[in-house]
């Protein structure tokens, strides 16, 4: 199989779909490799080490899909890129379609095989391709939340980790997650105070051993949630339901809750985001204000941090992008079940039931 590789085009993102030692290891297993010239060039992978590898450099991202089997990306494709997709492709990368119904409309049209990332499972029901971008996620949700609380930036002058005779900022997390954890472990680091909500008990539980305490857990209801926002310096959205759009825990009228200057940073945005008022933005334009409250909602947010999240996500995608080249998409698929629970899109239909519920469309099962 010959798998392709074009750059990433969306603002300011710089990941690349295959690093070079991926592609050797692809290569030397009996595949072809095409990647698009300055693919990796932002994050330090120069054409010369894809050559190296033994890949094929092409000169423009057509070329790439013309002369491709599998386009492996790290973000969805953008309209016109779908446009070179044929019913004979497999795309392989990010797709977030319960939050983008003109991106699912036209890939519907395409006819190719799409798995995403975000919905391939493992024998213990976690995401481990999503896994790698939501560490990165939450850990950066703490940062850029510090920075944006400085008076500078709008915020409002608070230092998370207060200092001696000074209360630490208040952070509340919604979501016990791969996010939500490791933002929590970030903000416990910088010596914040920590609240986190989650709606299952059992999950409570482990978070609170995790911790040892050190953070507060909380059974999240709107009621609860509407208190604990009331002196919040910084909230994180870290919800997620695996393939369906997230779920609206913060109102326009519970802002008027918040202290002005407050921060929110939605890791959820990718899935429509878990605010009410939440719109995505990018790395050129990351915040804007509603009610006093600056809001976080970039959906390329590990895309900041490049090349520790291509290198995080390779290391979890490789595996399966074999497995695709190797069997084909229709053999691996049912030969695998959490790769098939990863195929959201073929033939025309949509093979994921959250996706269909989400989008109001039809589902088929792949079977």
């Amino acid at each position: 199989m010959r798998i392709g590789v074009p750059k990433e085009i969306k603002n300011h993102e710089y990941r690349v779909g295959l690093t070079p030692a991926s592609v050797a290891e692809l290569i030397s297993g009996g595949q072809e490799v095409l990647v698009e010239a300055g693919a990796g060039l932002g994050i330090d992978f120069p054409d010369a080490d894809y050559l190296a590898a033994g890949a094929t450099l092409s000169p423009t991202p057509e070329e790439v899909f013309a002369s491709s089997d599998m386009i492996v990306k790290v973000k969805e494709p953008q309209l016109h890129e779908i446009a070179w997709l044929r019913p004979d492709h497999v795309l392989f990368t990010y797709l977030h379609l319960a939050a983008d119904r003109a991106q699912a409309l036209a890939l519907l049209k395409s006819g190719a095989t799409c798995v995403a990332y975000e919905t391939v499972t493992d024998p213990a029901g976690g995401l481990p391709l999503l896994r790698p971008m939501s560490e990165v996620a939450g850990r950066m949700s703490v940062q850029v939340g510090a920075r944006y609380l400085e008076k500078e930036a709008g915020g409002r002058g608070v230092l998370l980790g207060g200092v001696p005779g000074v209360a630490p900022g208040r952070v509340v997390i919604l979501g016990g997650g791969v996010s939500g954890i490791n933002a929590a472990q970030m903000a416990v680091g910088l010596r914040a105070d920590v609240t986190i909500f989650d709606v299952s008990p059992a999950r409570l539980v482990e978070i609170d051993r995790l911790f040892g305490g050190r953070v507060k857990t909380m059974f999240s209801t709107r009621a609860a949630v509407s208190e604990a926002i009331l002196g919040a310096d910084l909230v994180i959205g870290a919800v997620l339901v695996p393939g369906a759009a997230a779920p609206r825990l913060i109102t326009r009228d519970m802002l008027a809750l918040m202290p002005r200057g407050a921060v929110l940073v939605d890791i959820a945005i990718d899935q429509g985001g878990c605010f009410e008022t939440s719109r995505a933005t990018t790395h050129e334009n990351p915040v804007y204000e509603v009610d006093g409250v600056i809001h976080y909602c970039v959906a390329n947010m590990p895309g900041a941090v490049a090349r520790t999240s291509t290198l995080a996500l390779n290391q979890a995608t490789l595996p399966f992008v074999r497995a695709l080249a190797n069997l084909g998409a229709d053999l691996a698929v049912a030969s695998d079940p959490h790769l098939a629970a990863g195929l959201n899109i073929s033939s025309g239909f949509v093979r994921h039931r959250a996706v269909a519920d989400s989008l109001s469309m039809p589902y088929m099962d792949a079977a």
